[in-house]
C-alpha cells in the first residue's frame, strides 16, 4: 500500500517550483544581505524583491513585512511585542479558548511573568466566536485582541472582519494568526482590517523555518531578539534568504490556485466525511459543516483513543494526527475540542484529516478499507462505552 498523507495542516511537502527558485540562493547567491560587497548586495536585492512581492499579495507596504523563523515566532513577536510596547497604556489582552499554543502560551507567559490580564473568550458548539462576546470583553485597559483566522485543528473560520471592526471602534489593536489560511481564504490585510497578521511557509508547500509578521505602519512593538538589527531592528539575525524566496513563491502559487484547488478539496473533504460518518458508528464531524477550511475534517470516534488510531493507521502508511502537530505528542485531549463542550472521554478520540495536493478520492477509498476495522478492534478493548446520544455535541 502506497503512503497516504492526510496531515497537511501539520506541514506540507515543498513544491518543486519552490525548491527550484531556492536552490541558487544556497549554492550561488549565498551572500549575507547585510554585507556591502557584490554577493551581499545580490542577496539583499533578492530579499527586497521578495518583500515587495509578498506585500503585493497581502495588500500591504513592503516595510510592513517582517520575516521571521516561523509562525510561532511571529505570534510571539506580535503578542509580546505589542504588550511590552503598550504596557503603560494597559495590560489587558483578549483572545479565544481555541488558539494555537503559540498564542495561548504567549498570553500565559504574560499573565504569569509580566502581570498582564487575559480574557479567554469561549466558542460555540461549532467552534466559532461570537464577535459580540469580544465586544463585551473589551475594557478601558485592553490593548490587544488576538483571534486566529482559521483553526488549525477543526478548520473553523472565524469572523475576523467583524472582530476587526469592533477592535477599531474601540481603539484596540487586532492580531490574527492566519497560518492555515493561505491558499484557502482572503489574506489581504486591507480587506480583513487587521493590524498584525502571522503567516507560515510550511503550511503552504514552502520551506520549514520561515514565517512572516505583517505589522501595520504606525503600530509599535518591542523586539524579542536582539543583535544585528535586521528587519528594521525588529527581528535580529541574518535573514533566511533561500527560505524567504521559497516562502514568497509558495504563497504566490497558492493564492493563484486558490479558487480551483479549494473546490477540489471541498469535494474530497465532504466525500471523506460522508464515508467515515456513514460507515462507522458513534462518530461525527467537529466544527461547522461549511464555515471551515476546504481541506479539514476533524472527526470524533467515541470510545477510542486517538493516539491508538494514529498508530494503527501508521502500520498501513496512512498518516493523520490527533490535533495540532505542535502538541500531538502529549496525552492531554485537544483544548480546542474540549472548549467546544465535549467531555474529555470524547475529546480523546478526535482525529484530524487534512487533505492536500497529493490526495485523491482513491486515497480515501483505500483508507476506508482499513479504518472501520481499526475502530472496531479498538472499541473491543476499550473500557469506555459512551453513546453519541449521551454526549453534548
Amino acid at each position: 500500500m502506497k503512503e497516504k498523507y492526510f496531515d497537511h495542516s501539520a506541514t506540507t511537502y515543498v513544491r518543486p517550483e519552490v525548491v527550484n527558485v531556492m536552490q541558487k540562493y544556497y549554492s550561488e547567491n549565498y551572500g549575507n544581505p547585510g554585507s556591502f560587497h557584490y554577493k551581499g548586495l545580490e542577496a539583499n536585492e533578492a530579499l527586497t524583491s521578495a518583500r515587495k512581492k509578498f506585500a503585493e499579495i497581502i495588500g500591504s507596504k513592503p516595510d510592513e513585512i517582517i520575516f521571521t523563523g516561523g509562525g510561532t515566532e511571529s505570534c510571539n513577536l506580535a503578542i509580546k511585542g505589542v504588550a511590552k510596547s503598550l504596557k503603560k497604556q494597559g495590560k489587558h489582552i483578549i483572545t479565544s479558548t481555541i488558539e494555537h499554543h503559540a498564542v495561548m502560551d504567549s498570553c500565559d507567559y504574560l499573565e504569569r511573568h509580566e502581570d498582564y490580564e487575559v480574557t479567554y473568550v469561549d466558542v460555540n458548539k461549532d467552534g466559532i466566536i461570537d464577535p459580540e462576546e469580544i465586544r463585551k470583553a473589551i475594557r478601558p485597559d485592553t490593548i490587544l485582541i488576538s483571534v486566529m483566522y482559521a483553526n488549525n485543528e477543526i478548520g473553523t473560520i472565524q469572523p475576523i472582519k467583524k472582530i476587526a471592526k469592533i477592535a477599531k471602534e474601540n481603539g484596540v489593536l487586532i492580531h490574527t494568526d492566519a497560518c492555515q489560511s493561505i491558499g484557502a481564504l482572503d489574506i489581504n490585510v486591507q480587506n480583513l482590517g487587521v493590524d498584525l497578521m502571522t503567516l507560515n511557509a510550511s503550511k503552504v508547500y514552502g520551506p520549514k523555518g520561515v514565517g512572516m509578521l505583517y505589522l501595520k505602519k504606525g503600530v509599535r512593538i518591542v523586539p524579542l531578539i536582539h543583535g544585528g538589527g535586521q528587519e528594521r531592528n525588529l527581528r535580529s539575525g541574518t535573514e533566511n534568504v533561500p527560505g524567504i524566496i521559497g516562502f514568497t513563491k509558495a504563497v504566490e502559487l497558492a493564492q493563484a490556485e486558490k479558487e480551483e484547488e479549494s473546490k477540489r478539496l471541498i469535494k474530497l473533504r465532504d466525500y471523506l466525511t460522508k464515508r467515515v460518518t456513514e460507515e462507522i458508528s458513534e462518530c461525527w464531524l467537529n466544527g461547522h459543516p461549511t464555515k471551515r477550511l476546504p481541506n479539514n475534517a476533524n472527526i470524533t470516534f467515541l470510545n477510542v483513543e486517538g493516539e491508538a488510531i494514529i498508530l494503527l493507521l501508521n502500520e498501513y502508511k496512512i498518516y493523520v494526527s490527533s490535533g495540532s502537530a505542535c502538541t500531538s505528542k502529549t496525552l492531554d485531549p485537544s483544548h480546542v475540542i474540549v472548549s467546544m463542550g465535549l467531555p474529555y472521554e470524547a475529546a480523546h478520540g478526535s482525529i484530524r484529516f487534512t487533505l492536500g495536493k497529493i490526495n485523491t478520492k482513491e486515497d480515501i477509498d483505500e483508507m476506508m478499507e482499513v479504518l472501520p476495522e481499526i475502530i472496531e478492534k479498538l472499541r473491543g478493548i476499550s473500557p469506555v462505552h459512551l453513546k453519541a446520544s449521551e454526549v453534548n455535541k
